[in-house]
């Protein structure tokens, strides 16, 4: 199995797995003991494209035999254009449509050995942090993004499949649960937020009470791909009172009202920052992380100076920043005043270097605190753990200093910062 892209499509590849495992399937960790390769793609931009397609190429290389999956699979076109030798190309969320063609291709095994699957399936992440999908695709239709027509529009999980899951994960030793979706705030939506039922209560399928019900799981809960609706204000509480983790993925992509137009998002800056005040005057410790474009079409100097006005004033803690990419099938191709590759760059780099300051400065600001840290990695150099404001893989770390034999991923204790970058953290282990 290779799978590339974001978190939701490595939940679909863990679904793929479970029910592989299920039938009686082995996972094999190479191209030459594996009797069939499936691919998960990635569609959303050139650079993914083109990644999807030389895993595809290598696949075919080293096996020959390949399923195509994933979001550059719902364009089929463009993988048989490049890789006509594959045995077939589904699209994303299509559990149904992969297991098809590898018992097409590969035949079920007679013995399914389905008691070795776990209540939580097969996983691809650590054992002590597991990603929570909990809808599938997106109502927006923003003008640089292709998502809708790759994954359709949002159809959320019933609540209590949701929550079912989530205890199944906890049960199983996982201490976080990474909330995603393409639009995570919007979930239950598409339902009109009907109630449901977990341990014979009703639970409205909506983000707060999701959350709330999270909440007392006893796992840390982090909430990603916040889209920034007026009901998000409701889930800070929650934050505050140590329910949920101190911590908002809010994707704003920029700060200028004339762009954000064009984009076709929500609001402006000054409205977000109207949001970030508010939230930070509820919960003082709240991280929060955003990304933005810069050099979307249309976009001038005076634009770009409204976003880095904008987060010197929002302090964001932590800032993605990616050049604009034009991506096959989305609006803002049509879109007049595309700006040169060389100025996006410099613009992207030049908005890097404001948040560099900012973040180090953040961080900075932590030295001499005590910090609650879980533990990701242990080797021969030491420890290494994330804080609640760090997100596994996206965010920086904290490199604790001692003793680290008797230290295993998942744990959790207390570390007081000695040290910082304009990333990571370094600390010492409270006795």
């Amino acid at each position: 199995m290779v799978s590339l892209g974001c978190p939701k499509a490595l939940v679909d590849s863990e679904q793929i797995i479970t029910r592989l495992r299920a039938e009686g399937y082995a996972i094999s960790p190479s191209y030459q003991d594996a009797d069939l390769v499936v691919v998960n793609t990635c569609g959303f931009i050139d650079a993914a494209v083109a990644e999807s397609l030389d895993a595809i190429g290598e696949a075919l290389t080293e096996n020959g035999k390949v399923i195509v999956t994933g979001c550059l699979g719902a364009r089929e076109g463009v993988v048989l254009e490049a890789h006509p030798r594959v045995l077939a190309v589904t699209g994303p969320h299509a559990l149904q449509e992969v297991m098809q063609a590898v018992h097409r291709h590969l035949p079920q095994p007679h013995d399914p050995y389905t008691s070795l699957i776990p209540d939580h399936g097969i996983r691809l992440t650590p054992k002590h942090y597991a990603y929570l999908k909990i809808s599938e695709g997106c109502n927006h239709h923003c003008t640089f993004c292709i998502i809708p027509s790759l994954r359709g529009t949002l159809v959320s999980r019933p609540v209590h499949e949701v929550m079912q899951e989530a205890e199944s994960l906890a049960k199983a030793g996982v201490k976080e649960l990474l909330v995603i979706a393409q639009d995570t705030a919007a979930y239950g939506m598409d339902m009109k937020y009907r109630s449901g039922f977990w341990q014979g209560k009703p639970l409205r399928t909506h983000i707060t009470e999701l959350t709330a019900a999270l909440g007392e799981l006893g796992v840390w809960v982090r909430l990603h791909y916040m889209y920034p609706y007026p009901h998000v204000d409701r889930l800070i509480p929650f934050m505050a009172e140590g329910k949920i983790l101190p911590y908002l993925d809010v994707p704003l992509q920029h700060a200028s009202p004339k762009i954000l137009k064009a984009m076709k998002r929500p609001a402006g800056g000054e409205n977000a920052l109207a949001h970030i005040r508010q939230w930070r005057a509820t919960c003082p410790d709240l991280t929060i992380r955003s990304t933005f474009i810069v050099g979307f079409p249309g976009e001038t100097e005076q634009d770009f100076e409204k976003l880095l006005s904008f987060l010197e004033e929002a302090q964001l803690d932590r800032v993605g920043c990616f050049a604009y990419s034009a991506v096959d099938g989305a609006a803002a191709n049509a879109l007049s005043g595309h700006v040169p590759e060389e100025l996006k760059l410099e613009r992207q780099a030049r908005l890097m270097e404001l948040q560099e300051s900012i973040s180090a400065a953040k961080l900075r600001a932590k030295i001499g605190r005590s910090l609650t840290v879980m533990v990701d990695e242990v080797d021969e150099d030491g420890i290494i753990a994330r804080s609640m404001a760090d997100a596994p893989e996206i965010d920086g770390m904290v490199f604790v200093d001692g003793e680290s034999q008797s230290v295993s991923p998942g744990d959790m204790f207390e570390v007081r910062v000695t040290d910082a970058d304009s990333h990571d953290l370094w600390g010492s282990r409270v006795a």
